[in-house]
């Protein structure tokens, strides 16, 4: 048993095992139909490889539970100003850092709400990145450097469950009171031990035995997508399926906007135009400006109201 110190000063029991050995592992384990692999075409490979694939998003669907209640966790947080912090090695760490990089141009969060650290640093060569993700302190190290505290939320990804680094960044953002949360391809894994949320999308054997950046990578990033995009729809930054936060850098960026201000509220070119410009080029104060026949400065008021939600701000 362990007791971790939280930041208010009382205690937190968790009861954490050995870490189990590779070969106990589902996540290393061999398909049924891989022993002949080299003596079969390119289309049946294709195939194969295929069909294995197709099982990944009824696993990640079955976890829909334990996916609601983390989200529904890390809301109060960021809306609070806490951040979104995930933490991985490897293949896991790369597609969390690539969630984390979408989030400023998809939905304009503030630098450094929503990041990700990567075992070996992510300007690190792919092979330095691996060989850290067996560097237990690092991972403490690196949450300690980033000031988390109790008001943020820190995701441990990882196939296994069992990667030190991982498992040294969840043990010192505990110890801080902040939320935790795991995304694992392996039962009651050490991750699941030490989360406040588990989160286990079991695919099974991988399509070649131990490469995770297949089926568990696959789920990894639904899971993740469906984490940062369901929690920027509770903070008010989409409206009706459209994303009205969108931080326009470039001219596909910019028509975007454009025309979610017209599907958004069934002006014309030239008055989405009109009103974009008025509104400094914000969608959000746009639409509202539109939606309830004011100025841009009285539909900035509003949204500031709203805490930038489009429908309280445009019914207020």
């Amino acid at each position: 048993m362990v007791l971790t110190t939280l930041a208010s000063g009382a205690y937190t029991a968790r009861v954490v095992t050995e870490p189990r050995s590779l070969d106990e592992l589902v996540t290393e384990a061999r398909t049924a139909a891989s022993a002949d692999y080299d003596l079969r075409s390119t289309k049946e490979l294709v195939e194969l490889m295929s069909r294995e694939d197709a099982a990944v998003p009824a696993v990640v669907a079955s976890a829909q539970a334990s996916i609601t209640a983390a989200i529904e966790a890390i809301v109060p947080r960021l809306a609070r100003g806490g951040r979104l912090i995930y933490a991985g090695a490897g293949s896991s760490g790369r597609i969390a850092a690539l969630d984390a990089a979408e989030c400023e141009s998809t939905f304009s969060t503030e630098p450094g709400q929503v990041v990700a650290l990567l075992a070996g640093g992510l300007l690190a060569a792919p092979t330095e990145q691996e060989a850290a993700e067996d560097d237990t302190d690092a991972g403490g190290r690196e949450i300690r450097e980033l000031g988390v505290r109790e008001a943020d939320a820190v995701v441990g990804v990882s196939a296994s469950g069992r990667t030190p680094y991982v498992l040294g960044a969840l043990r010192a953002a505990a110890e801080t009171g902040a939320l935790t949360v795991c995304v694992v391809s392996a039962p009651d894994s050490e991750l699941a031990q030490l989360a406040d949320h588990a989160i286990a999308v079991v695919v099974g054997p991988e399509f070649l035995a131990g490469s995770t950046r297949l089926k568990a990578g696959t789920a990894q990033k639904l899971v993740l997508n469906t984490i940062s995009t369901v929690s920027m729809m509770r903070l008010g930054k989409t409206y009706g399926g459209l994303m009205v936060d969108v931080n326009a850098t470039n001219e596909k960026l910019r028509e975007r906007v454009r025309r979610t201000v017209r599907q958004a509220t069934g002006a014309s070119e030239e008055g989405a135009d009109r009103a974009l410009e008025a509104a400094a080029g914000s969608a959000k104060v746009a639409i509202v400006s539109l939606l309830a026949g004011i100025d841009a400065q009285a539909a900035r008021s509003r949204l500031d109201e709203a805490g930038g939600d489009i429908r309280s701000a445009v019914s207020g």
